[in-house]
């Protein structure tokens, strides 16, 4: 019998966990690195990851370690799952461990503070000996919850150089895990990143009770604002439509496993920011992707109206009914306006 293939998965999250249990089921020998060594112990001895992911069994096939030298070492691929904010210092500890040979996947959705880089960009930036172009995305609509359940799923993994996307689509598909290719990776980081901000203002219109159809023009004017600026930094309008755009979006901003909603939710029952990322007690990624976007929109002269009442309600401390109000107000305009030329519409004869 041949020896299963090994894959590395950092760090041991609930996404990281599912993404290793998809890859175990594939047959592979997963090792999951963390920092915490009580959460490998438990991994290790009980295949459970009880913070993450409750009592969901996890495959014999997954083992962890606190050494990432010993995860990362002869793998064939290797997948980032961590948080944006750790992102930069995880590439740099991986440095000196990751083989040009290894295939390089990340699943986080996020922009750097400071730098507003995409994870790619981070990942390039601390891992200057590994091909840029082989660096691969991995999104779309995929909660943890239920992909360690085998619920079906399906995602999209986007790269520059198309042999590496297909190698990793080849790593992760399966029966209930159906994978895509896309080469627009700026357009599936930034969809996948953009989406938190809208299901944190999907949580703000639940927790006030404003119904159905205010959430359901959240979600479509939401769908606009991503486009919007992901097309102004270079992602394709199409990759919008798609898995890492509308697909993530509908899922983030409608179920019950989304933390970004439950944090928007609770913003809306009156918590302050910092009292409801205490209650949280995970990364909501939708917090620093406001912020980013929000400064990112400024650089590029792109409109984002939802996205700059959500920052004006995270950071500088306006309620939320006041801030749907300030967006219901707002002056009148062409529901196409980005794509309608006016010169040639009869409209503006």
């Amino acid at each position: 019998m041949s020896k299963p293939i090994k894959t590395a998965v950092l760090v041991a999250g609930s996404w990281g966990t599912a993404i290793a249990s998809v890859l175990a089921d594939n047959g592979r020998q997963v090792l999951l690195w963390s920092r915490n060594q009580e959460q490998v112990n438990e991994i290790n001895q009980l295949h459970r990851n009880h913070r993450f992911l409750k009592d969901a069994a996890l495959s014999p096939h997954i083992q962890a370690t606190t050494d990432m030298g010993e995860a990362v070492t002869d793998a064939d691929v290797v997948i980032v799952v961590a948080p944006s904010s750790a992102m930069r210092a995880i590439a740099q500890q991986l440095r000196p461990l990751l083989s040009e040979r290894s295939l390089l996947v990340h699943a986080t959705k996020g922009f750097e503070s400071g730098t507003l880089k995409r994870m790619s960009e981070v990942l390039a930036d601390e891992l200057p000996q590994y091909d840029p172009s082989r660096i691969v995305v991995l999104s779309g609509p995929s909660h943890a919850e239920e992909v360690i359940q085998r619920c079906p799923t399906t995602v999209v993994v986007a790269a520059q150089d198309k042999s590496a996307a297909e190698a990793a689509q080849d790593a992760l598909i399966s029966p209930y895990f159906r994978v895509y290719t896309n080469p627009d990776v700026v357009g599936v980081e930034v969809g996948g990143a953009l989406k938190n901000i809208i299901a944190l203002g999907a949580g703000l219109s639940d927790g006030l009770g404003f119904g159905d159809n205010a959430k359901a023009a959240l979600l479509t004017r939401g769908l606009a604002e991503i486009a919007r600026l992901g097309t102004g930094m270079g992602g394709h309008p199409l990759t919008f439509a798609g898995l890492a755009g509308v697909g993530d979006l509908v899922v983030t901003c409608t179920s019950k496993h989304s933390r970004n909603w439950r944090a928007g939710s609770m913003l809306a029952q009156g918590l302050s920011l910092d009292e409801m990322l205490k209650q949280m007690g995970m990364v909501v990624e939708g917090v620093k992707t406001t912020q980013a976007a929000y400064q990112l929109s400024a650089q590029l002269g792109i409109t984002m109206p939802i996205t700059s009442e959500l920052h004006h309600v995270l950071f500088d401390g306006k309620s939320p009914r006041a801030a749907v109000e300030a967006l219901m107000g707002r002056g009148r305009t062409h529901e196409l306006e980005d794509a309608v030329d006016a010169s040639q519409s009869t409209w503006f004869g």
